[in-house]
């Protein structure tokens, strides 16, 4: 049978073959073989397989994507059995100690990026997760970027944290942009198959030293590129910054933030959605519009960084676009009461609700050896035993933060006065009812 794309200006559509036969001992159910800009069925594959007999019949989803800098034209489809493998890590100083885990599950890619960094300065921890889309380029862009521009702001020299991550979100896009932007992407661009059409590669984060490296300037460069425009595929990004007390969470896109403050989950970002009000304003004032909760029928997220076909109006600032890469900012003073923080994409949050995952936490993490095992456990937990009811099936990212307590030393008997009634959480004001989470 013969497969056929719908597709907009701007990017195809999400499809879905209900059932497809393929042949016996072929690793996809029809060769793929690159032409141009896209992914075509050969049509002598197409007869062969209906001259065939049937051996299988699965569901596959798949899309078909552009992206520059190498990305471009992949197909994404299920495997037939999920890749459980995981990467994991842990790590700790004096203040905290964090986990995290990656799989790839039933995606035939993995696009998921994410950073952990205990030493961003020597009172700062930077964590983040960025869960790709169209391909993993700007994912892994984020990871290796996003938290130096962070620490070479003005304001973080001033010591905002807030107005430096802020900063960094929006030079992400900036950066993309010219021949030092295509130059960057392609070198970080996947590898595809010629031959079956899938992506080759490795969950990537960057090396904790990469914090403290010299940093780039990002020197404008000539070059056959230099009017690239930026990549047509994006990213969400979750960024957690830690400084003694405080804690600055940024957000753009659904992936999330939850703080368990005993054993109440609070989540500290909010998914970016189209059908949100103050998202749907934005973008039909820029000109764009809502399809199926999909802006401009393509994308269904309302922030992303990257995605550079839907913020292309010159006469627009960066957070009026279409698309914006403007995060959200939550700044939250910690207390003894604060447990721990979980970062994580959507292919974990469409699985379970904020309180759920924290439940599950506190009920594992003391009788795991280490804060990834317990990220493995949900993982496992969250992977759908089969592609046909579509939760489950997404490549999954989670880092767990947990806090060592208490946040305050008390030095002497002057800072003992000061500290006095401090050391509780403040209050929750406004904390809003998000189905079964809540929101600070």
């Amino acid at each position: 049978m013969f497969v056929g794309f719908t597709q907009s200006p701007l990017r195809c559509f999400l499809c879905q073959v209900q059932s497809l036969t393929i042949l016996p001992f072929t690793p996809l159910s029809l060769p793929l073989f690159p032409v141009g800009d896209a992914l075509a069925t050969s049509s002598a594959a197409r007869s062969s397989a209906t001259s065939a007999s049937v051996c299988q019949v699965f569901v596959v989803r798949f899309a078909v994507d552009w992206c520059p800098a190498g990305t471009s034209g992949r197909m994404v489809i299920y495997l037939s059995t999920p890749k459980t493998d995981k990467v994991s890590e842990d790590g700790a100083n004096d203040k905290l100690k964090f986990g995290l885990s990656s799989m790839q599950g039933w995606r035939a890619t993995m696009e998921d990026a994410h950073s952990a960094l205990l030493d961003l300065d020597n009172d700062t921890a930077s964590f983040g997760v960025f869960d790709g889309h169209g391909g993993k380029v700007v994912a892994k862009f984020c990871a290796k970027y996003l938290h130096r521009e962070v620490l070479h702001t003005e304001a973080y020299a001033a010591g905002d944290l807030g107005a430096a991550v802020h900063r960094a979100y929006l030079r992400m896009d900036e950066m993309m942009r010219g021949q030092r932007g295509w130059r960057e992407l392609q070198a970080l661009g996947d590898k595809i198959n010629q031959f079956t059409g899938i992506t080759e590669g490795l969950i990537w984060s960057p090396k904790a030293s990469d914090s403290n490296d010299r940093h780039d300037d990002w020197a404008f460069e000539e070059g056959p590129h230099s009017d690239f425009t930026g990549p047509n595929c994006g990213s969400t990004a979750c960024v957690a910054l830690v400084r003694n007390r405080q804690l600055v969470v940024a957000n753009a896109g659904d992936s999330r933030c939850v703080i368990s403050r005993n054993g109440q989950a609070y989540n500290l970002s909010r998914d970016h959605k189209p059908e949100l009000e103050a998202e749907r304003e934005r973008i039909q004032s820029a000109g764009g519009y809502i399809k199926m909760g999909h802006v401009n029928g393509s994308l269904n997220l309302s922030r992303a960084i990257g995605d550079m076909e839907l913020k292309q109006n010159k006469f627009l600032s960066p957070d009026k676009q279409i698309l914006t890469a403007n995060p959200d900012i939550n700044i939250v003073e910690l207390c003894d009461d604060d447990e721990f923080i979980v970062l994580a994409c959507d292919g974990i949050w469409d699985c379970m609700s904020s309180q759920q995952l924290v439940d599950f936490i506190r009920e594992h993490i003391n009788t795991e050896e280490s804060l990834s095992a317990v990220c493995e456990r949900v993982l496992d937990r969250c992977l759908a035993p089969s592609t046909m009811g579509g939760e489950g099936c997404d490549n999954m990212t989670m880092i767990l933060v947990q806090f060592k307590k208490p946040f305050a030393q008390v030095k002497d008997a002057s800072d003992a006065e000061q500290l006095t009634g401090d050391a509780g959480c403040s209050e929750t004001h406004g904390a809003e009812e998000n189905g079964s989470d809540k929101q600070i």
